[in-house]
């Protein structure tokens, strides 16, 4: 008789159906470093809740007294509202540029990189601080004066606009790129127009690339607005500022426009989560 066959493990004998005893038992990896490090982790945290709870210094009364006032809510609108027109100004040209750096001809490709090199380079705060004083450059186009064309407010459009465009060109260019050559060469054999090609194979597949870019550009084009308080534009920040400039009451203050950062942020969170989950449909690890 072969060795081989002698050395072979006994077969059990268990009849079908029945927990066979002589079978190895499986016994689950302890973790038990995980579980101390997340015991401490929450530890940690009850205790800086705790903390900041109870700190007299951060003043909650004065919080909620100040949380739903006008000059604050009117402030929050106009921060919703400026963040809505810059996105939607900004995607609108973002999408022209990318078609601009996806064209065939040299020209095009140039100048939709120059754009993008350019305000990608420049910080923000500059370029809304040279908006703001565009008049000592050009005081007059077309017949008015560019001190009473552009408020506060139109400055502030036009440079968050062309600050958000250069990145969503990037945004809306790598979502095009994703979507498989092949899928473009089979919708042409189809004798599908251009048109058509866009709307029903290129952007359903490249929107699965560009919503999850898109939504974190959103949350910081909603946090950065606040940045246009420099500008003297009545923001949430701005209108907090007003007030604790007033009554000196700054850390109460600025808790208020944060937490109603924190709470609209939330909120476009969820709704992204939502959208992401539309357009990852039958794809695999959509959840």
């Amino acid at each position: 008789m072969p060795s081989d066959i002698l050395d072979a493990p006994a077969v059990s004998a268990a009849p079908p159906g029945e927990p066979d005893h002589a079978a190895p038992r499986i016994v689950p990896r302890r973790r038990t470093g995980q579980w101390a490090s997340a015991a401490v982790l929450l530890a940690l945290l009850a205790l800086a809740l705790v903390s900041v709870v109870r700190n007299p210094a951060f003043q909650w009364d004065v919080v909620a007294d100040y949380f739903l006032t006008s000059a604050v809510l009117r402030g929050l609108g106009l921060t919703l509202w400026l963040t809505a027109v810059v996105m939607a100004l900004g995607f609108a040209l973002g999408t022209l540029l990318a078609v601009l750096r996806l064209s065939a001809n040299p020209v095009l490709r140039g100048i939709g990189w120059g754009y993008v090199w350019l305000f990608r380079s420049m910080p923000i705060l500059v370029q809304l601080l040279f908006w703001f004083n565009i008049g000592a450059l050009y005081p007059v186009v077309l017949g008015v004066k560019t001190v009473d064309l552009l408020s506060p407010v139109a400055v502030a459009v036009i440079g968050l606009t062309l600050h958000e465009a250069a990145y969503a060109a990037e945004v809306v260019r790598g979502g095009v790129l994703s979507v498989d050559k092949g899928q473009l060469e089979a919708a042409q054999a189809l004798g599908l127009g251009a048109g058509r090609r866009l709307r029903r194979i290129v952007l359903p597949q490249a929107m699965r690339s560009i919503v999850p870019p898109a939504g974190n550009m959103l949350i910081g084009t909603l946090k950065g607005t606040s940045i246009v308080s420099v500008i003297a534009v009545q923001d949430l920040l701005y209108s907090v500022q007003l007030v604790y400039h007033r009554t000196y009451q700054v850390i109460p203050l600025l808790l208020v426009a944060t937490l109603w950062y924190v709470l609209v942020t939330s909120v476009l969170s969820v709704g992204q989560r939502h959208v992401e989950r539309h357009y990852a449909r039958g794809t695999v690890g959509a959840r």
